[in-house]
């Protein structure tokens, strides 16, 4: 009787997601890659969306996702708000330095 194993999900580095990203934009159809590479489209789709609205920092991690709340904690730690969750003794919670 076969096990059920959970499956594993892929994982994509960042050049490899620019790589497919730059196809499309050269004039490859989305659906051509996402078959050349067994991708989804909607995969593609969160991709694409990642990049425009991080840029730079799309993709800035080991399955990890720059967002928004990761920016506003790095501003915070910048100026001197919650240098770090983890000795304040309160995760949630702005603490001073």
């Amino acid at each position: 009787m076969p096990e059920n194993k959970p499956s594993k999900r892929r994982t994509y580095t960042r050049e490899f997601k620019l790589k497919v990203l730059g196809e499309i934009e050269a004039g490859k159809s989305q659906a051509q890659a996402a078959r050349d590479y067994q991708l989804t489209e909607i995969a593609i789709d969160k991709w694409r969306q990642q990049l425009k609205k991080y840029k730079e920092h799309a993709f800035a991690g080991q399955g990890k996702a720059y967002t928004d709340e990761a920016r506003l904690h790095g501003l915070e730690r910048m100026v001197g708000l919650n240098p770090d969750p983890r000795r304040c003794g309160n995760p949630g919670a702005l603490c001073r330095a």
